[in-house]
C-alpha cells in the first residue's frame, strides 16, 4: 500500500517487482487483497499492439499522491515515449535535458533564497566536493527520491521513484533525465568535471532502490 500511494502513476505488475524484489505472484496477492479491500483499484492498460493489455494498479481516490502529481507523470510519460521514438540517441538527449534542469533548479534555489542565512546552492563561494555532493542529495529529498546517503554522499540509495511506471518502460529517457539532472546541479555547483561525467545510476539495482554513485570507484575525494 505504501509503495501505491508514493506513485504518481498507475503501475504495472512488472514495474512494482522491479522497485521491490518481491516474486510477481506475491506482487499480485497483495494487489488483489488491496483491490478487494477497495484501497487499490485496477484498471487495463491502453492497448499496445498484439496481446492482451497489462493491468495497472493504483491507489483508490483520496489515497496516496495529489491529482496534479498524477498529471504530471502523465505528461512524463508521454514525453519519454515521444523521445524514444524520434530521438536518434535518446539516452544522451534525456541526459542533456535533465542536465538543463538540473542547472536552472540550482540557479531557481539561489533566487528563492538569497536572503537567507550560510550556504546556500549556487552561492558564489563554490562548496567543496563533499558539500556539493550534499546539495545533490537535499535535491534529490526536495524532488520526492527520498534518498538515503553514506556519510560521504558519496553513494546515495533513491528509495521513492516519482516517475516508477515511466521509468520501468521508458528507463533510458527517465533515469537519462534524473541523472542528468544530477550532473546539471554539480556543473552549476562549481564541481569537478572529471568526476560529474562518472556519475552514475543504476536502476532498481537493490529491493526498493536506486543506486546514485556520486564519486568514481576507488576515488577519496
Amino acid at each position: 500500500m505504501d509503495v501505491l500511494m508514493d506513485q504518481p502513476e498507475p503501475c504495472t505488475v512488472s514495474a512494482l517487482t522491479a522497485l521491490t524484489r518481491q516474486h510477481p505472484n506475491t506482487i499480485r496477492e497483495h494487489l488483489d487483497g488491496l483491490v478487494k479491500d477497495r484501497l487499490a483499484i485496477r484498471a487495463r492498460a491502453p492497448a499496445r499492439g498484439r496481446g492482451r493489455p497489462a493491468w495497472l494498479y493504483s491507489a483508490a481516490p483520496g489515497i496516496g499522491s495529489e491529482p496534479g502529481a498524477r498529471e504530471y507523470a502523465g505528461l512524463a510519460s508521454s514525453l519519454a515515449a515521444q523521445i524514444v521514438r524520434t530521438s536518434r540517441q535518446p539516452f544522451a538527449d534525456s541526459i542533456e535535458a535533465g542536465r538543463n534542469w538540473g542547472r536552472e533548479l540550482v540557479r531557481r534555489d539561489t533566487v528563492e533564497v538569497a536572503a537567507s542565512e550560510g550556504p546556500v546552492l549556487g552561492s558564489t563561494t563554490a562548496p567543496s566536493a563533499i558539500a556539493a555532493r550534499r546539495e545533490v542529495v537535499s535535491l534529490l529529498e526536495k524532488l520526492g527520491f527520498a534518498p538515503t546517503a553514506d556519510a560521504r554522499s558519496a553513494v546515495v540509495k533513491l528509495r521513492r521513484c516519482p516517475l516508477l511506471e515511466a521509468a520501468h518502460q521508458y528507463p533510458e529517457v527517465v533515469c537519462g533525465v534524473h541523472l542528468g539532472i544530477v550532473r546539471g546541479v554539480l556543473d552549476e555547483l562549481g564541481a569537478d568535471s572529471d568526476r560529474t561525467e562518472c556519475t552514475a545510476l543504476q536502476p532498481f539495482s537493490e529491493p526498493g532502490a536506486c543506486r546514485l554513485d556520486l564519486l568514481p570507484p576507488r576515488d577519496d575525494g
